[in-house]
């Protein structure tokens, strides 16, 4: 089995909006003393991790649930199925309260004590068990023992907690590693955040009154080529998922093949600026992971940005590895600029990493 698996992405997106801040501006980042767009590490896991390519190869008994609303949903379970309220609450209560610090009850919050102040990803092995346990309550109509509210587990088969980890403040001792890093994907040349205006027209306005548009706004965009890295730690990954290989090996080719065809949703409706990756490349070895960032600290420029960038990648990859020896035992790419590779043929090599 492979230690380290490291991918590295280019994609182009038109433009967009995909990751916005407070303000709803494209989020950025100031490398090699210029403004780059950005995308957050946790826009895209979402993004991956909610997607269609995600959940139809995991399937729904290996993804989590991250929630902070479960007490909520086992209360009206419970009031469904006609235990009384005051009992209701109380119970559900006590198993919300088993993986998080209970919400304070306030006059806009009067449930606030069926809530959770942090999200938990719940493993489908836990959200088994709180089932369970709720048709015995609904059954003897009695609440949960201290027995009964043993529901974290520290072994489980969620793929997106394996790879994504996740952090229980409450219990720490059922804390999960994630085995995937994922950098902020960011734009190999220097960008300038640009201002839609725009006016939508009231279709009964015949205008013999009033000429003016029926409403106005202002949205920003930006375009760019994204670089992205992340590294999995595939031990770990099959590790977090008990041993079981072949789950893992479902797990990291749908995140790889959601990585190079799915971006988060922000404003695509807007802008409908949907891509997939033009470049990949795939490392695999026991060696020290690194990015490959620094090739882009220089912001690119010129008129064929994406030839330019994939040069100046490998440029800079074969420039390290002479310098510090190769950081990986074997190799795949994928570019679709000189028609070299496939997507098929990466998913191929990301699944004997873990084999």
């Amino acid at each position: 089995m492979t230690r380290f698996l490291q991918i590295h992405m280019l994609t182009s997106y038109p433009p967009s909006n995909l990751n916005r801040d407070d303000l709803g501006r494209p989020k950025t980042a100031v490398m090699g003393g210029v403004t780059r767009l950005r995308v957050s590490s946790q826009s895209l896991k979402r993004a991956w991790r909610k997607s269609e390519i995600f959940e139809n190869a995991v399937k729904k008994d290996h993804i989590g649930t991250r929630t902070k609303e479960m007490g909520m949903d086992v209360y009206k379970s419970l009031m469904a199925s006609g235990v009384e309220e005051e009992q209701a609450r109380e119970w559900a209560g006590a198993i919300a309260g088993e993986f998080g610090k209970p919400k304070r009850v306030t006059k806009k919050e009067p449930f606030g004590d069926l809530f959770i102040e942090q999200l938990a990803h719940f493993t489908p092995e836990e959200r088994a068990a709180i089932d369970r346990l709720v048709e015995n309550m609904i059954e003897t109509k009695q609440g949960p023992t201290d027995e009964d509210l043993a529901l974290l587990q520290k072994e489980h088969t969620a793929a997106d907690v394996a790879l994504f980890g996740r952090m229980l403040a409450a219990a720490p001792a059922f804390n999960t590693e994630a085995a995937a890093q994922v950098a902020h994907a960011i734009t190999v040349h220097k960008v300038a955040v640009e201002d839609d205006f725009f006016t939508a027209v009231d279709d009964l306005n015949i205008g013999e009154e009033d000429m003016g548009a029926g409403h106005m706004g202002e949205t920003e965009f930006g375009a760019g080529l994204f670089y992205l890295y992340m590294c999995i730690d595939c031990e770990s990954l099959v590790g977090n998922l008990m041993g079981n290989q072949e789950l893992a090996g479902t797990a990291l080719t749908s995140l790889v093949e959601a990585a190079a065809k799915v971006a988060p949703t922000g404003k695509q409706n807007s802008f409908a600026s949907r891509a997939y990756a033009s470049y990949i490349l795939a490392e695999a070895g026991s060696q020290q992971p690194r990015s490959l960032s620094v090739a882009f600290l220089k912001a690119a420029r010129g008129e064929d940005l994406l030839s330019g960038a994939i040069d100046k990648l490998e440029e800079t990859r074969k420039q390290i590895d002479s310098a510090y020896g190769s950081c990986a035992d074997k190799t795949e790419k994928m570019n679709v600029v000189s028609g070299v590779g496939t997507l098929d043929n990466i998913l191929g090599f990301v699944k004997e990493c873990v084999s």
